[in-house]
Formats: C-alpha cells, sequence, structure tokens
C-alpha cells in the first residue's frame, strides 16, 4: 500500500467519523465519492480541513457563515456543491 493510499484511508475513516451525525454525513459521503480521485495536495487540504473542529465546519457548511480567506474555502465551496447545500456569496 503506498502512502497516499494510507493517507486516503486514514482521511476517509477520519471523514466518517467526525463525532457528529451532520458532519459524518456531509465529510463521509463527499470523501466516499471524491477520495479516489484527489491529487496529494488536494488530499493535503483535505486532511486540513478534517483537523478543524465540527462546529467551525458546521459554522461554515450549513449555517452559511463566510469562509473566505480560510486555506480550505475552495474545498468548503466543492462540499456544497457536492451535497447542492445554498452557497450563495462566500
Amino acid at each position: 500500500m503506498t502512502t497516499d493510499e494510507t493517507r486516503r484511508r486514514r482521511a476517509l475513516y477520519r471523514a466518517q467519523h467526525r463525532g457528529t451525525k451532520e458532519m459524518d454525513f456531509l465529510l463521509g459521503r463527499y470523501a466516499e465519492a471524491r477520495l479516489a480521485d484527489m491529487t496529494a495536495p488536494d488530499l493535503t487540504t483535505f486532511e486540513e480541513l478534517l483537523a478543524l473542529p465540527d462546529p467551525q465546519l458546521q459554522s461554515w457548511l450549513i449555517m452559511g457563515q463566510s469562509y473566505e480567506g480560510s486555506a480550505v474555502a475552495a474545498l468548503l465551496r466543492d462540499i456544497q456543491a457536492f451535497h447542492g447545500i445554498g452557497a450563495t456569496s462566500h
């Protein structure tokens, strides 16, 4: 197993076992669909997102708090688009 494969397996587990059902669903489903196609830099960004606390991610993904300027802003937009969550003008 390569290093990237190991990283993907760990990221999938972390995405599916966040501690809140909402984040397990949002991040877990996204990871299931997208991890296989992520480049090493994309995977690094996803791992950075996984290191953030659930309340912060929920405020960005679900509650509509602005995340522009965040290092993971493009990834957050992609997760919202994947789930059809209305991201207006972040």
